[in-house]
């Protein structure tokens, strides 16, 4: 007899919740909307970073392999320069200072140009530069560090954005259905205010 009652009464509770007067559309449209809002911060977000974050370490990986594959590396001998404070355009935050370099062809003709070295290198010691294929100076390639760091920077970054904009559209989703929930009210209201005042009356 009490399950029976209890099953009647669990009933009635829930037909009540789920026809409850005072629930409107935009209601149902906001909790629903909050759901998709969750799961999209918890996976969405996260893929969309980690696909942003592998598009970026291929193609910086790609762009670090074409350089290495038309650079090449020659030992020159430091002939003089002038110290500098600033940092060197390969991010390097060490103080650097350019200098004047020489080193031999593999034919024997010695050549001369300018690079960046770390600060307090004297003339004569010997360091290491980049040569294109017309045998200019160029930066040294892309370092693997530096590759890797750009796939994650671009990655963190699109993810970020991504629930920045999901949230930004649960705001105005809010927003707009707070406006309408408003709406609904009035709408609501101007059709049993009467009748509750006539009733009062």
């Amino acid at each position: 007899m009490r399950t029976r009652e209890t099953r009647t009464r669990t009933r009635v509770i829930g037909r009540r919740q789920r026809h409850n007067p005072l629930r409107r559309r935009s209601d149902v449209v906001e909790a629903w909307t909050a759901l998709a809002v969750a799961v999209v911060l918890c996976v969405g977000a996260p893929l969309a970073g980690l696909a942003a974050g592998w598009w970026a370490y291929d193609g910086a990986r790609s762009t670090a392999a074409e350089q290495r594959a038309e650079r090449h590396r020659v030992r020159a001998e430091v002939v003089g320069g002038t110290p500098a404070t600033t940092p060197s355009a390969e991010g390097d935050r060490r103080p650097v200072q350019r200098v004047g370099v020489r080193w031999s062809e593999p034919g024997g003709q010695v050549r001369t140009g300018t690079t960046r070295v770390s600060a307090g290198t004297r003339a004569g010691d010997h360091t290491d530069i980049w040569l294109d294929g017309r045998d200019r100076i160029v930066p040294a390639p892309t370092s693997r560090t530096v590759v890797w760091q750009h796939g994650l920077a671009v990655g963190a970054c699109a993810a970020g954005a991504a629930g920045a904009a999901v949230l930004a559209l649960h705001a105005l989703v809010r927003r707009v259905a707070a406006r309408r929930r408003l709406a609904e009210w009035e709408r609501a209201w101007a059709r049993t205010g009467p009748e509750w005042a006539r009733h009062r009356t």
